[in-house]
């Protein structure tokens, strides 16, 4: 997959079929979309791209609501790629781009940087200064030009459900501990990434060491509970886990902020420095407070054995 900058273009020759987001979780609706995109291209003859932005867009237009991100830019891509998209032109998401009018983004963007034949949203996409784009401006924009433009209804994850798949639907029920609804919409496991740091020992002492791992707070965290999830090695190896979530409140009476602690199951290696991928399975328990370290541990043995009947072969 070949990235794109703001402002550059696919080489002269290159015709592609596009869609264009934020693809924030690139979840079940988005790979319905990327599936039907591919399939245009193929049936075509046109290569794939994608035009997203380096950041979420309402880090810009409204900073103190902008939602929390259920993929890091990276993680995205790499997303994007496993679907087989050709080209991302990534957009430099500022306050310049934040005015640039539909019109003109049409005519940056889908006509001089991806070259588009093919332009395929979901029905309710908006775009432009103020939002003023969307699917019928589109069309407008697309006709005089010999690009052929659909905007497809949105997924929902089954007939009866009350709403589609969304990022928005994603980050509530990820809020809400429902760890069972965000894999399913995401179709795959939740994942949260960050590098290994020390941290009080306070696991080791009592016989469960931990792995910390500090997240972005521009990333979306599941509520404070215990999960029993995967921890993904550097290398590509995997290790049971019991994941805590949250301000251990057996130790501090007021923490200001949720840790994220992964206790690696029948595991006994160095992980201080190391990049860590947390992958959510399944809700365990919510966090409590204990009356003291046996009771404490006592419940993580319970939490450990959960965790291994869960993930066990």
């Amino acid at each position: 997959m070949q990235i794109i900058s703001d402002g550059s273009a696919v080489s002269g020759d290159v015709r592609t079929a596009c869609s264009i987001g934020v693809y924030d979780g690139v979840h079940l609706g988005h790979q319905a979309l990327l599936a039907q995109l591919r399939d245009h291209a193929d049936r075509s003859g046109l290569a794939t791209a994608v035009v997203t932005f380096d950041k979420h867009p309402a880090l810009i237009t409204r900073p103190a609501n902008a939602p929390k991100l259920l993929t890091s830019l990276d993680q995205k891509l790499e997303l994007l790629d496993l679907a087989g998209i050709d080209y991302v032109y990534l957009v430099e998401f500022t306050e310049e781009r934040a005015q640039t009018s539909a019109a003109d983004f049409f005519r940056e963007v889908f006509v001089d940087g991806v070259r588009a034949k093919a332009i395929i949203v979901g029905e309710d996409f908006h775009f432009g200064r103020g939002r003023e784009g969307n699917v019928e401006l589109l069309h407008a924009e697309g006709e005089g030009r010999g690009i052929d433009v659909t905007g497809l209804e949105l997924v929902k994850i089954s007939a009866d459900a009350l709403e589609p798949v969304s990022s928005t639907a994603i980050r509530r029920k990820l809020a809400g501990g429902d760890i069972a609804a965000v894999n399913a919409m995401l179709g795959r496991y939740f994942e949260v990434r960050g590098t290994v740091v020390e941290g009080d020992k306070r696991g080791r002492l009592i016989g469960f060491p931990t792995a910390n791992v500090p997240v972005s707070k521009q990333m979306a965290w599941p509520a404070d509970a215990v999960y029993a999830g995967w921890y993904i090695h550097e290398d590509g190896s995997r290790s049971m886990a019991a994941i805590n979530i949250g301000r251990r409140p057996t130790f501090y009476e007021h923490a200001e902020q949720s840790l994220l602690e992964a206790h690696l199951l029948d595991y006994d290696g160095d992980l201080y420095g190391g990049q860590a991928r947390v992958q959510f399975v399944q809700f365990l328990r919510s966090e409590q407070r204990f009356e003291g370290i046996d009771a404490l541990g006592a419940q993580l043995k319970l939490d450990i054995s959960a965790a291994r009947e869960i993930l066990g072969d």
